[in-house]
């Protein structure tokens, strides 16, 4: 018998399944709950247009009383065969990757997540194409069981 432990569980759609890169997708999260240690998760779906083996991000946590942190990410989208990572049967591979672990929120009120890439071509250095094959992007917080 599983349990699900997700406490917040959203996904935010790419418009035509191509990322610019100043596109920031926020996601609110209201907490009341200040000493149980949680997991972030952020989700990731792409599709056969995604042409990078690795995806690079910039996450923004903003807490409630205006303190803010934030990270430079990069996660592993194929094994080194170039075999795509991921769950799903179709064309459409979502990944779940690792964000905050352990953590304890430990103020109440609106923490606000902030998600943008910083995955870039060669030929592109300042970012000015978008990324294609990004379908969504999602955030998911979990209780530590």
């Amino acid at each position: 018998m599983s349990c699900n432990l997700a406490e917040f569980d959203s996904y935010k759609s790419i418009e035509n399944h191509q990322w610019n890169s100043e596109n920031k997708i926020e996601f609110i999260v209201s907490n009341n709950d200040t000493i149980s240690q949680k997991n972030v998760f952020i989700h990731i779906r792409s599709n056969k247009d995604y042409e990078f083996s690795s995806l690079f991000l910039i996450a923004k946590i903003e807490f409630p009383h205006g303190f803010s942190v934030v990270d430079t990410l990069e996660y592993e989208m194929t094994d080194v065969h170039g075999k795509w990572l991921g769950t799903g049967f179709t064309e459409l591979k979502e990944n779940k990757l690792f964000y905050k672990e352990n953590v304890v929120f430990s103020e109440k009120g609106d923490y606000k997540f902030n998600i943008q890439h910083a995955t870039r071509a060669i030929s592109d250095i300042e970012g000015k194409n978008p990324l294609k094959g990004i379908t969504d992007v999602g955030l998911s917080i979990e209780k530590v069981k």
